[in-house]
């Protein structure tokens, strides 16, 4: 079987009863996760252009699914968009293998085939984490070659995991799912230089308005073809630049890689337990600096004015982002406010980092002046086969101590419960207040027990004036 078919048979077939508890657990997280993003973004510039934008280009349109935090009817697509740039804005995205955020991708499609198909919770549920399963099993070991070719690997792979999860909640059978995915190769998207030349690219919210394509395009019945992934003119060939699974780099060093291990243990081991939460708002190979660092120096009664020094040794890849073949964050580049020096000295002299903050002060912010010198007293080392959001910090003491931790790289997996306690503090700083962000939680945590959940989890990111009973 292809690629394509062997996913496609295990989504079709995939029941609630086949996830594991773990997966059912980690399905509740990151949907909560996205949905504080997006509240965090409402009324940020970016999410209020992509409203307008789509209600200007849906003048007319059937109304079919619901913006959050807003309400607004619009399309499936224009609904999935906003939610898309929403999420992205807020910042507090999941994380898989640094380069792909899948939430933001598919929590947006899933959130608009659950509202139209009345879907219950356990089929919300089993849709996310195919859609998770599919994409990470498509992205993991080729999310840095792809980079090297100037394509961004997050809506590249988000496409799939998006089409996947409507799929899924739109009952499609198993050919369709196959077509979906098919039709994705060529629909699949996304370009660095926009971003490396001042712009702002598109990303997740373009992968989700053609991911819906892809699938209202299958549930039509259109072939998209049998080899489309693997195919000596597929995906991997046109992406990766080969499907032979060579690889211009990687995570650990290697340079080769089989892609039947794309499907191996397909149902059984499920990689979606390895997305990782990005609780601060900066790039994810930055957040375990933060708390690492910080574990440290408490553990070691370190205060900033003992300390001369900190080395940080991690995965070369984080310091050549977003790839060594177009870094805009090389290891020369100086320490500065959003650096990992920077987020490693917020960890040493502050011990964390605020939750509603951005990657930098904004409006009427400003930083502690022991991280601004401190950073510059921070040095980063590369290394191939460094453990990936694992640094490992060595902090220098000025009486010539030294004292070091090891970032384990799974410092940001955790579970419900866990994503619970570290995100519930944002709820005083939301648009819909504490009371009712705990209602989301809450809402969240008994999804698998709910009718109609995406219509309770939309709601109730709308504030209280515009709120309506699910």
């Amino acid at each position: 079987m292809s690629l394509s078919r062997q996913f496609a048979s295990f989504v079709a077939n995939l029941s609630y009863e086949d996830l594991p508890p773990e997966v059912v657990d980690r399905a509740k997280g990151v949907t909560l996760q996205a949905l504080s993003s997006a509240l965090i973004a409402r009324d940020m510039p970016v999410s209020q252009q992509a409203l307008a934008l789509m209600k200007e280009e849906e003048t007319g349109g059937g109304g079919a699914a619901s913006v959050l935090c807003y309400g607004t009817r619009l399309t499936k697509a224009g609904a999935a968009f906003v939610n898309a740039e929403m999420i992205f804005a807020g910042g507090k995205w999941d994380t898989f293998r640094m380069l792909t955020h899948p939430g933001i991708a598919i929590l947006p499609a899933a959130l608009g085939a659950a509202e139209i198909s009345g879907a219950s919770g356990e089929e919300f549920l089993t849709a996310v984490a195919a859609g998770y399963e599919v994409m990470e099993r498509m992205a993991a070991e080729f999310i840095p070659t792809v980079m090297s070719r100037g394509f961004h690997a997050g809506p590249v792979f988000g496409i799939f995991g998006a089409a996947v999860a409507a799929a899924k909640l739109q009952r499609l059978g198993e050919d369709q799912i196959h077509g979906a995915i098919a039709q994705c190769v060529n629909l699949a998207s996304g370009n660095l230089e926009g971003a490396r030349s001042g712009g702002r690219s598109l990303r997740e919210g373009g992968a989700v308005r053609n991911a819906l394509l892809a699938v209202a395009l299958a549930k039509q019945g259109t072939p998209g073809g049998e080899t489309t992934l693997e195919g000596e003119a597929g995906f991997y060939h046109a992406y990766a630049g080969n499907n032979r699974g060579e690889l211009r780099y990687s995570f650990t060093g290697a340079n080769r890689t089989d892609l039947g291990t794309i499907t191996q243990g397909l149902g059984r081991d499920w990689i979606f337990l390895e997305t990782l939460y990005r609780i601060y708002s900066t790039a994810g190979y930055n957040i375990a600096h933060v708390d690492v660092t910080a574990r440290l120096c408490e553990e070691h009664a370190l205060a900033y004015e003992d300390i001369d020094r900190i080395e940080a040794l991690v995965n070369w890849l984080e310091t050549e982002y977003p790839s060594p073949a177009f870094p805009s964050r090389g290891i020369d580049i100086p320490p500065q406010v959003s650096s990992t020096q920077y987020f490693t000295a917020w960890g040493a002299a502050e011990r964390g980092y605020p939750l509603l903050r951005g990657d930098r002060p904004g409006p009427g912010e400003n930083d502690p002046p022991a991280v601004l010198e401190l950073m510059h007293r921070v040095s980063l080392i590369p290394t191939v086969r460094g453990t990936l959001f694992g640094p490992r910090i060595t902090v220098f003491t000025k009486d010539g101590r030294s004292f070091t931790k090891q970032g384990t790289g799974r410092e940001f997996i955790w579970d419900f419960d866990e994503e619970a306690r570290r995100i519930r503090p944002i709820g005083p700083g939301l648009v819909i207040g504490d009371a009712q962000f705990s209602q989301l939680i809450d809402t969240c945590r008994d999804l698998d027990r709910l009718d109609g959940a995406a219509q309770k989890l939309i709601a109730l990111t709308l504030p209280p004036e515009h709120a309506t009973t699910p």
